[in-house]
């Protein structure tokens, strides 16, 4: 299973730049940048992991943007998630980033964007990892700063190809940002939101993602097993679920294996994916071993959900015939 996982071509939908952020680039960014994050070693910056829910998760993690300042900055953020998935037969991402965890703190959205551009295409030609970038807005920041980041991002439509909703999803439901989807989806991006597991007033946020903002997809989702209408409605529309196994573990200490079997018996199209891998200690790969060793995945499994993710990608249609062309060929050879 060890084997199959690394010679499978895999694509990644589900995993925020941000979350790439390992402990001794944190350190190195904040010495070169002479940013004072109170650390005095990449140990003790890991020392102070403390994550059990998703709000303490997020206080770390936003703490630790303060070292990204420049556009090198974040081509080398970007650039370094790229070299570690390619080592592992990653082939395509979708990435997230998080532009106003950083114009708040006086950083210009064209030294984000810059940045991170650079590194997609140095990725794509150096390293063979094909990508399309995604940004989210965090949804326990006003509706209003999320249009003017909508505005701030439509120069740069063709490196962008779809938005999304992440960070604290208590009493932020999908419905605050109905203008700001409605706009996006004219000016031609694809929409995503998280609908994280088990947080207050998920089933609705999830009826909200589908019938009042009408997503292209829906990240993490497993709490879609909760209402059958659920079940129906994601299943006749075709779309996506980004299932994140390990970081599930952090925030609700479960791998939610069973949840994803009973949405694969479904024929929902649920992907496995990182999210915050340098945080949660498990980049793709080890989120599918994760699977082989907590419920004994069979190969059929594994490959299903591989091909899931380049099915329900936003890929043309013929880059999905593609890559599924290669996984055919990986599996005949």
């Amino acid at each position: 299973m060890t084997d199959l996982i690394a010679q499978l071509p895999k694509a990644e939908l589900h995993v925020h730049l941000e979350g790439t952020f390992e402990p001794e680039h944190i350190y190195q960014m904040a010495q070169r940048n002479g940013i004072e994050l109170g650390y005095a070693s990449p140990d003790d910056i890991v020392a102070a992991y403390d994550f059990h829910d998703l709000p303490s998760f997020l206080s770390f993690y936003y703490a630790a943007m303060n070292a990204l300042q420049t556009e090198q900055d974040f081509y080398d953020l970007t650039y370094a998630y790229f070299e570690k998935v390619a080592a592992e037969n990653v082939v395509y991402v979708e990435p997230f980033f998080d532009p106003q965890g950083h114009t708040s703190r006086g950083i210009a959205f064209d030294t984000v964007i810059k940045g991170i551009h650079r590194a997609q295409l140095d990725a794509e030609q150096k390293l063979g990892v094909k990508s399309n970038l995604i940004m989210c807005f965090l949804r326990d920041m006003s509706a209003e700063s999320a249009m003017q980041h909508l505005q701030l991002a439509i120069p740069y439509k063709d490196w962008i190809i779809g938005v999304g909703l992440d960070s604290d999803e208590k009493d932020n439901p999908p419905s605050k940002f109905a203008a700001v989807f409605e706009q996006a989806r004219a000016e031609g991006f694809r929409l995503t939101m998280h609908c994280d597991v088990n947080q207050k007033d998920i089933v609705e946020h999830m009826h909200e993602c589908l019938d009042l903002i009408a997503v292209d997809r829906i990240d993490h989702g497993v709490n879609s097993l909760d209402d059958p209408a659920l079940i129906h409605k994601i299943k006749s529309l075709d779309l996506g679920l980004t299932v994140c196994p390990v970081s599930n573990h952090f925030v609700v200490q479960s791998y939610t294996t069973a949840e994803i079997r009973q949405m694969m018996a479904h024929d929902l199209k649920v992907t496995i994916n990182s999210d915050d891998p340098a945080y949660f200690g498990a980049y793709l790969s080890d989120n599918f071993r994760a699977l082989v060793k907590e419920a004994d995945f069979s190969s059929d499994e594994i490959t299903t959900l591989i091909r899931n993710a380049f099915e329900v990608s936003w890929l043309s249609a013929t880059d999905k015939a593609h890559y599924l062309q290669q996984i055919n060929d990986c599996q005949s050879a």
